[in-house]
């Protein structure tokens, strides 16, 4: 069951987003990547396979969420967030508008992105910026099928859920999971740590920190 839809406020969200005090995290080894929280309309159609489809397009706020191809060398088949390493030269805003015009043929310009949310380092030796964009009514999604299957809008009142989020320990692992529900599945972090904090820090204005949390373990490769 979903919460009520929020309030579609830009403004207030980007005000929310730059006043955050954003963690970084060192490199220490590990490669630098940026993932794109695409901030959209609901649409039409189900967001998930096992989300209810409406025919008429809906204004409410949602985020675009792929499936990673599943030719892919890691983490194929996944739920994810459009995004890729950082070339060098780049700042994580330029990769995470770069990646999005690959991945789903998006390109708002340098004025849609709305700000940062915390570094988070994986357990596979990235260190990942997830950046917040403005992506307006996006009705026309391409997904490059060399990297993802499919695109799928998620209202964000789905992310509103008072079952969100769950944790639960894995063995070898000092913090716990943190998982998101959608439908009637779950995502995990590091994806799921992204939607929680933009929930929080974003639509409910509550400073919260979500690097800690684990991720399980057919996400360490």
């Amino acid at each position: 069951m979903t919460a009520e839809s929020p309030t579609f406020d830009l403004d207030n969200w980007r005000r929310r987003l730059q006043a955050w005090p954003v963690a970084a995290l060192p490199d220490d080894g590990r490669r630098r990547a940026a993932v794109v929280l695409p901030l959209t309309e609901a649409g039409f159609g189900a967001a998930l396979e096992d989300m209810p489809a409406h025919a008429d397009w809906q204004t409410d706020a949602a985020l675009l969420l792929t499936r990673r191809a599943a030719g892919l060398r890691a983490h194929a088949g996944q739920w994810a967030l459009p995004g890729g390493r950082i070339d060098a030269g780049e700042t994580a805003e330029d990769a995470a508008l770069r990646e999005l015009a690959e991945e789903v043929a998006l390109r708002p310009g340098a004025a849609a992105v709305l700000g940062r949310l915390d570094d988070y380092a994986t357990r596979s030796g990235y260190v990942i910026t997830p950046v917040v964009v403005a992506v307006g009514a996006a009705r026309e999604v391409q997904p490059n099928p060399a990297e993802v299957a499919s695109v799928h809008r998620v209202p964000v009142s789905e992310l509103l859920r008072a079952d969100a989020p769950i944790l639960n320990h894995v063995a070898g692992a000092e913090h716990p999971v943190l998982r998101m529900p959608l439908g009637t599945r779950w995502i995990a972090a590091p994806t799921a740590a992204f939607l929680y904090q933009f929930r929080e820090v974003c639509v409910l204005g509550r400073p919260t920190r979500v690097a800690h949390f684990d991720q399980p373990r057919f996400a360490w490769q």
